[in-house]
Parts: structure tokens; C-alpha cells; sequence
């Protein structure tokens, strides 16, 4: 009976573990299609929006006409959904004129007046928000991220958000290229409509965006003349799609391909079936390479949080060895960097370290922070922090206006 009992028992267990083997096995089938790995990487379909309305913003805890939302139109592509988000003390001195227009969706956003105050303050900051994969520009903690992105300097600092091309109302299919049009086009209506110099305006990323951020800035760097901007925040950056597919797992427990890594031929096989593999780690040091050949300043604050579980905080320290060693000419390998790092990091305890790289030109900032998980980390005053550095760095007169 109990030869019975132990020989179903087994029998169950294998069953099961041929259907796992069956179903894990399916799903790197479908990880090897384009189309698969679209819905992996960028997530576009999950909205995250509830039943809110992204053309009433006042319903995701903004005040009435804050915010505006608007397209910025392409003429190769289609239109980018978008919200201007005007700093709290801003808002309370022209709250009036701001309550007497309408409020929704703007179809010409140069009539409305809170874009008037964007153009017209030759003293105004700009921080274009570039944010991860999944969801819209109201979703999760991106609403509280804009409050903390502006906190600093409630009377200067106005905030740009958009949907890439797939997510949210902004039509179309998410692909690397097509992302990186879409911040470029984005950047440039900031830029000649708005009217905004590069020097007044800082791009803040987060996990997914941080490789669009460094995307966008390296390609503005290589243009001639080159274009730099006051500065750049990356929240949980990763070195690239193969590296983070190879960690990744889903809510932080179910593995995609980390279990392949025992078997390196498979695993490397396997990789060269990812088509977009956003290759962060050679974008930062291309640009900084860009901007040390060209004596142009820069700053950059790279953020992440130790108990993240989408993306680990490992992928930062080592994005970081990379922005460090393209500003050396002979380099430096990993295992000295970690000897340097050993003795530059400043221990900050329970708040994680700090690591500051400067260079003639540039600034290279890595805070590791002990809590703040993925996005949790987005509304504290760590980021609000890190705007103001950079921007009083760019300009010792902001941080006294």
C-alpha cells in the first residue's frame, strides 16, 4: 500500500515537472519572436490607469488646469500624448487666470496660458521626464515623481511628461528606434517651441527611460555643434536588455533565463535572438566621451535603490564603472575601479553611499540607496535633492532665486 501510495506521489511530481519543463521551455520559444519580446521589454499594454481619465488630470490629484495635457505632433510619425505640469508656488500666484480658462486636453497648447508662463520666464527650468516601461504618464508613483522633480524650486521648475509611441493615447508600436525618435522629438519641442536652451533643461529618467535618456543625450552630444543639457538623472539603469533579461524576475521570484545560466551555450544562443538590446553601458561612456573630446560641461546622477527587486542595484554600479572609465584615456578595469570605489565611496549608513567622479568637465554621481525599491524611490526627497544639485551647479544663482 505504501509502495502504492510513494509510486503515485512520484508519478504526480514528475507529471508536474514535465508540464513545467513544458511550459518554461514555451516561453523562451515565444522570448525568441519580435513581437514577444515587444510585450516583455515595454510592458505597453498594461495601463495602469484604472478608470481615470488621462485628459482630466485633476483626477490623479493635480489641481485644476496645473496640468495640461497635449500632443506633440510628428510629421513622420504620430502624435506623442503629453502633460506640462506647472510647479505648485507657480500655480497659487496666477491661480485665478488659471481657474477662468478650460481645462482637459488642449488642441493648440500655445493658447493656454500656463505654457505663455513656460516661455515667457527667462529664469524657468525644465524637466523632461522620460519614464520606465508599462503604464502611462499617470500611473503608479510617476504622479508623486513630478511633485518631488519641482519641490525644490516651486516657483521655477515645470515638468514635461509623454507616452512613447504604444503606450497610453499615443498611437503606434514601441520599438528601440522608434522610442528614441520620440524623446529626440520630444527634446526639440521643448526646445524651439517652448523655447527652453538646453542649459535650462535637465532630463530625468527612470529603469526603461534611463536607457532613452542616454540614448538621447549621447546623440544630441555627437551633433555639430554639440547640444548638452544642465544635466541627466537615471533611477534604476540597467547595462542592456541580455544582461537585465538574464537577471529579471517576474515580481521579484519567477526567473525568465536566469535558470539557463548554468548552461552558457544555450544561454548565449538564446541571446542572439534579442532583437532591441538597448545597450546603456555604451551609450553613457559614448557620451561622456563626446562631451570630454569636446570640453563641453556635464553632469549626471545615477540613483538606485538596494532592495530593488525589477532591476538589482548591481546594474547601476557597474553602468557606473563604464560612464567612469570612457573618461580615461587608458582606462580602467573593473577590479581597479572596485579598489577606488572601496576608498571614494562615503558611507552614508542606513541612506546607503554616495560616489562622486569629476573630471575637468563633467560631474558623475552614484547614490545607492539602502530602501526605495523600483518606484517607491521616485517621489522621495532623494530626487528632489538630486534636481537641485544639478541645476545650482549649472547655475549658482537658481538655488538663491
Amino acid at each position: 500500500m505504501m509502495g502504492n501510495v510513494a509510486y503515485l506521489t512520484l508519478k504526480h511530481a514528475s507529471t508536474l515537472a514535465a508540464v513545467f519543463v513544458g511550459l518554461y521551455a514555451g516561453l523562451l520559444g515565444l522570448f525568441t519572436t519580435s513581437f514577444f519580446q515587444a510585450h516583455v521589454v515595454y510592458l505597453h499594454k498594461i495601463q495602469m490607469t484604472w478608470f481615470n481619465d488621462l485628459d482630466v488630470p485633476e483626477s490623479f490629484g493635480f489641481l485644476r488646469s496645473q496640468t495640461t495635457p497635449f500632443a506633440i505632433k510628428s510629421s513622420a510619425g504620430g502624435p506623442l500624448y503629453a502633460w506640462h505640469i506647472l510647479p505648485v508656488e507657480l500655480y497659487r500666484q496666477h491661480e485665478a487666470v488659471l481657474l477662468a480658462e478650460p481645462s482637459g486636453f488642449a488642441s493648440d497648447i500655445t493658447s493656454r496660458f500656463a505654457f505663455k508662463l513656460l516661455c515667457d520666464d527667462p529664469d524657468v527650468r525644465l524637466v523632461i521626464h522620460m519614464h520606465g516601461a508599462a503604464g502611462t504618464v499617470g500611473s503608479g508613483y510617476r504622479v508623486p515623481n513630478y511633485r518631488a522633480l519641482s519641490a525644490g524650486q516651486p516657483m521655477k521648475i515645470h515638468v514635461l511628461t509623454f507616452d512613447y509611441r504604444g503606450f497610453g493615447r499615443s498611437p503606434g508600436t514601441p520599438s528601440e528606434r522608434g522610442l528614441c525618435l520620440d524623446a529626440i522629438l520630444v527634446v526639440e519641442w521643448a526646445m524651439h517651441v517652448a523655447g527652453v536652451p538646453p542649459s535650462r533643461i535637465l532630463i530625468f529618467s527612470q529603469s526603461l527611460g534611463t536607457a532613452v535618456n542616454l540614448a538621447v543625450s549621447e546623440h544630441f552630444a555627437l551633433q555639430s555643434p554639440p547640444i548638452v543639457f544642465a544635466g541627466g538623472i537615471l533611477v534604476a539603469s540597467f547595462l542592456d536588455v541580455p544582461t537585465l533579461v538574464a537577471t529579471y524576475r517576474v515580481a521579484g521570484t519567477i526567473p525568465i533565463r536566469s535558470p539557463l545560466a548554468r548552461f552558457p551555450l544555450l544561454f548565449n544562443y538564446l541571446s542572439t535572438f534579442i532583437k532591441e538590446k538597448w545597450l546603456s553601458k555604451d551609450r553613457i561612456a559614448g557620451y561622456i566621451r563626446a562631451n570630454e573630446a569636446n570640453k563641453e560641461k556635464y553632469q549626471l546622477t545615477l540613483i538606485h535603490a538596494e532592495d530593488d527587486y525589477d532591476i538589482p542595484s548591481h546594474h547601476t554600479e557597474v553602468v557606473y564603472w563604464h560612464a567612469v572609465n570612457a573618461t580615461m584615456p587608458r582606462g580602467i578595469t573593473y577590479e581597479e575601479f572596485h579598489e577606488v570605489r572601496q576608498h571614494s565611496r562615503n558611507d552614508l549608513g542606513a541612506a546607503g553611499s554616495v560616489m562622486e567622479w569629476r573630471t575637468k568637465n563633467g560631474l558623475i554621481r552614484e547614490e545607492l540607496l539602502k530602501t526605495g525599491l523600483h518606484d517607491v524611490i521616485m517621489g522621495n526627497p532623494v530626487i528632489t535633492l538630486a534636481v537641485m544639485r544639478i541645476l545650482a551647479a549649472a547655475d549658482p544663482a537658481f538655488a538663491i532665486q
